[in-house]
């Protein structure tokens, strides 16, 4: 089925609010490097859409009633948003999940160490990347150290155009040789992900005088002590914003667009509505890049606790209800796919990828080979969506993650699934995933944000 070019269907003044919303999403993906600063700025755009607290609400022992707006903070590193509806929540939630950390480089909890006149820190990456791709880049360091007396010191280096950046530095062409001879998942080994941060000494007799100075900067201008990174999550991230790509500034450039560019349109889909028949719900989470485990990932009971304190607060609270409640949802997964590169076409299917400008993009299966690991949606409900979709003139195809012996992927599909809910993959498609710099199309975005709201009005 060849599906039409979503970017032809709208006339200039369509196209200027296409542009328009983007400059919202480039600037969330350029402040929101990590789990935390996404999170903050969330509550922060749920506040001005009249979101309170869950856990104010709570302890003020107030009660819940239709239309009202609630968020859910976890750890501050996940996120729950609901708008509630006017039907008993055990008829089911319509939910939008998406994640928001990202392939990333982390920084070990002892790293700092001298060598050579050379001050570095140690890593560990996060995530599926190809190490290489992080080499000889600008590179920031954001993340949040926390003190011994619980004073938390949120830190953001290589941001500011009068920032310094750091990175990781390379072998030159003239010597490698060797190098060149390896395979690339070996051209650069995670231990060799060092951070360079300075080189300049300080007159002390000490032989790690230029640590002796990054101590000292650190203790002077970020009140850090070497002890703090014990207590530290500093993650290393491309430095810069994200950018108008191509000629024609149809796309956008930026870090993490897997999965940012899901959880900015699934929040700006819930704040389109006011009210509802069933309690909407916006999910966004973290840790889905190394399996969602964890207290803030999705395989954690933060969404369902917050479910069940919600129907407590609306005063027909019971673990039945609660399981029915989770049995009747509808979810759209959203996440990202791998959109068609014509420079790669040997691993994908023509027929069954994704593309630049054919709009929002659902996933039946993701998984590998042999759909290990896959949610695998029901038709039933894929002809439900299809009916919205086409009702609400939404551009929308599907796709799968590459040839079947070649690829796959997850989502937090399957773990919603677990609940015997109805759930399928919807999202966006991205050249460069899980690269320092990814790609997406402005078309798509929008067009994605607006089959959000079509499945939040509508399913």
């Amino acid at each position: 089925m060849k599906q039409k070019n979503a970017w032809l269907k709208y006339d200039e003044s369509q196209t200027k609010e296409i542009f328009s919303f983007n400059e919202g999403y480039k600037n969330f993906i350029s402040d929101c490097k990590t789990e935390r600063e996404c999170v903050y700025e969330i509550i922060k755009q749920a506040e001005k859409e009249g979101y309170t607290n869950l856990v104010s609400i709570i302890k003020e022992k107030r009660k819940l009633k239709p239309g009202d707006k609630v968020y859910y903070n976890n750890m501050d590193k996940a996120i729950a948003l609901f708008l509630i509806g006017e039907k008993p929540l055990e008829e089911g939630l319509k939910i939008l999940g998406a994640h928001i950390d990202s392939p990333r480089i982390d920084i070990k909890q002892n790293p700092l160490y001298e060598d050579t006149d050379m001050t570095l820190l140690d890593t560990h990456y996060y995530g599926g990347i190809k190490k290489y791709q992080w080499v000889t880049l600008p590179l920031a360091l954001h993340g949040v150290v926390v003190k011994k007396d619980g004073t938390k010191l949120n830190i953001v280096i290589g941001e500011d155009e009068n920032d310094p950046v750091i990175g990781i530095t390379d072998l030159l062409i003239h010597l490698a040789g060797a190098q060149m001879e390896k395979k690339a998942a070996k051209v650069i080994e995670g231990e060799d992900l060092n951070v360079l941060i300075g080189s300049m000494p300080i007159d002390v007799d000490d032989k790690d005088a230029v640590k002796a100075n990054i101590i000292n900067i650190l203790k002077d201008k970020y009140n850090i002590e070497e002890q703090d990174f014990i207590s530290a999550e500093l993650e290393v991230v491309p430095a810069g914003k994200a950018r108008d790509y191509g000629i024609d500034r149809s796309m956008v450039m930026g870090y993490g667009q897997d999965d940012r560019v899901c959880a900015y349109t699934s929040m700006k889909a819930l704040f389109e509505l006011d009210k509802t028949d069933r309690t909407c719900a916006c999910i966004l989470v973290d840790k889905e890049e190394i399996g969602s485990v964890g207290a803030s990932g999705m395989h954690s009971k933060f969404f369902e606790n917050a479910v069940a304190e919600i129907m407590d607060l609306l005063g027909d609270y019971s673990e039945l209800k609660l399981r029915r409640t989770l049995q009747n949802s509808h979810m759209l997964s959203s996440d990202v796919s791998a959109a068609f590169d014509p420079n790669y076409p040997a691993v994908m299917e023509k027929k069954n990828s994704a593309y630049f400008g054919k709009g929002m993009v659902f996933n039946k299966y993701t998984g590998s080979r042999g759909k290990y690991n896959s949610n695998d949606a029901n038709p039933e409900y894929i002809a439900k969506l299809r009916k919205i979709m086409e009702d609400n003139d939404i551009s929308f195809q599907t796709a799968e993650l590459g040839k079947v012996d070649e690829g796959g992927g997850g989502t937090i599909a399957y773990i919603m699934a677990n609940y015997n809910m109805e759930v399928v993959d919807s999202g966006v498609a991205v050249l460069n995933m899980h690269a320092p710099w990814e790609i997406t199309s402005k078309v798509d975005v929008y067009e994605t944000m607006k089959g959000y709201v079509a499945f939040l009005k509508e399913i």
